[in-house]
């Protein structure tokens, strides 16, 4: 078996972390999911889930990686616990491997809607005569035509397993850390700039702002309290991929010369910042050329299109948007890749890149169902009416795994019966930085696994509701 390998520096662990939360969540989720929950009320209420979920969970998630010294399918055994909670080691190896399943497919989208964007074929798509609907028309056929070809979805989606398992078969610090510190450098640069253009250059875009930044009691009523609450949560969750132990296994990867509570902050700080600038982006824009905001997951893909379609120079900005797209979505793969590889090597005790190949195929392969459930296997509806695979995918990851796994860390963390408190408290606060105070423990043993049931329970009825 290889030596365990670690990163180069705390800059790797920060970037990585953060890459692998910054994803699709950030800069397609977040934005539709402001829209639709009522814009800045739905913001405050987000941030406050943040913290107080959020934070605590992803601590602990990197306390017990750091300690185990291990992946997430053998962390529960190097810290001595009981088949019960080694059980949950093997169900984040399938949470990963879901999450790939349909998360490889959706990258593989940005990465078409770059090509399609840097090349004009999307802006081909219409011409000035058209009326504001008929263009709309247009790209939401352009958006069915890509999801119903499923040899060029195969493509995409198979160019993003293979370089991301190209990347990975170079190592830990030599392939991962340092393809995604630049990744990262470059992400934000984009974002940054692309922000600052669309709040500043596009005329009429204030509107947006308003909606996006004053938290509106108004718009909270409208939207119902319970909705924007519950919606929330979700996406605090969704947002730091907790629960499946893919931010674990980073903590694997670092020393202990820094307390974890100050690592969580900043992370959570740099995801945070990416979906934030994502809003900045994308409603200014919106409201500039009478958009709604409230168009849910077709906003990237069907109403975006149709604002670069009618801003000067909107080829360009909307090559750098779905850039910028491609990247958020890569960080998750490249970090959700490792943590399989990482998981296979301890179970088989083989190389990497063995791992790495067998990842690779393996993810490809088990991707199909996700690409065909829009095209050949579009009859199989598992909620009926317009579901599909993907549908079901996301289901099992985001409604049951991500809050499932959550509570077991909690519970491992704080009770007598896992890891326990102290021993958790011990691995949080060795080294220097911000700690976890005595007067925190009440409210992460008792209350915190209230609040992730409460998620759990509440994302399921939003659901089937």
């Amino acid at each position: 078996m290889e030596q365990r390998e670690h990163l180069g520096s705390r800059l790797g662990f920060i970037l990585l972390s953060a890459g692998c939360a910054i994803g699709i969540g950030n800069v397609w989720k977040f934005p539709y999911m402001a829209g639709q929950y009522g814009g800045g009320i739905f913001v405050l209420i987000y941030l406050f889930f943040l913290v107080i979920l959020g934070l605590p969970v992803l601590t602990m998630e990197f306390a017990v990686g750091r300690a185990a010294q291990k992946s997430p399918v053998r962390m529960y055994h190097a810290l001595g616990a009981k088949r019960g909670w080694r059980a949950h080691g093997y169900a984040t190896l399938a949470g990963n491997a879901l999450l790939m399943m349909f998360y490889t497919t959706v990258s593989g989208w940005m990465l078409r809607y770059f090509v399609s964007t840097a090349s004009g074929e999307l802006q081909a798509q219409v011409n000035s005569g058209m009326t504001a609907e008929v263009m709309r028309e247009q790209f939401d056929g352009f958006f069915s035509g890509v999801l119903a070809d499923p040899w060029t979805m195969m493509l995409y989606m198979g160019i993003v397993v293979a370089v991301s398992t190209l990347v990975l078969l170079l190592g830990v610090q030599k392939g991962l850390e340092r393809v995604t510190k630049y990744m990262m450098l470059a992400l934000i640069i984009i974002m940054v700039v692309l922000a600052v253009y669309t709040c500043c250059f596009i005329p009429g875009g204030g509107e947006g702002l308003k909606f996006y930044l004053l938290p509106s009691t108004d718009r909270l009523l409208e939207t119902g309290l319970v909705n924007v609450i519950s919606g929330a949560m979700q996406q605090a969750f969704f947002t730091l991929s907790l629960g499946i132990g893919a931010m674990a296994i980073f903590g694997s990867y670092i020393g202990k010369d820094r307390s974890l509570l100050g690592e969580a902050v900043r992370v959570t700080a740099l995801d945070t910042s990416v979906a934030f600038c994502s809003g900045l982006i994308i409603f200014p824009a919106c409201f500039a050329y009478g958009i709604q905001p409230d168009s849910g997951p077709n906003l990237i893909f069907i109403t975006l299109p149709h604002v670069f379609a009618n801003m000067p120079g909107g080829r360009i900005v909307g090559s750098a948007f779905f850039v910028f797209m491609s990247f958020a979505a890569l960080s998750t793969v490249l970090a959700v890749l490792e943590n399989l590889i990482a998981c296979l090597m301890d179970i088989l005790h083989c190389k990497r890149r063995i791992a790495c190949l067998a990842v690779g195929v393996g993810i490809f392969l088990l991707s199909l169902p996700c690409v065909f459930g829009y095209n050949l296997w579009s009859d199989f509806k598992p909620f009926g009416g317009s579901s599909t695979v993907q549908d079901l995918e996301d289901f099992i990851v985001s409604q049951l795994l991500l809050p499932l796994g959550a509570l077991t860390f909690t519970l491992f963390c704080t009770t007598r019966y896992g890891w326990g408190w102290d021993n958790f408290i011990g691995e949080a606060n060795l080294g220097k930085g911000a700690k976890i105070k005595a007067w925190m423990k009440p409210y992460i043993r008792f209350v915190l696994p209230l609040i992730i049931v409460a998620v759990f329970v509440l994302s399921l009825v939003s659901f089937f509701a």
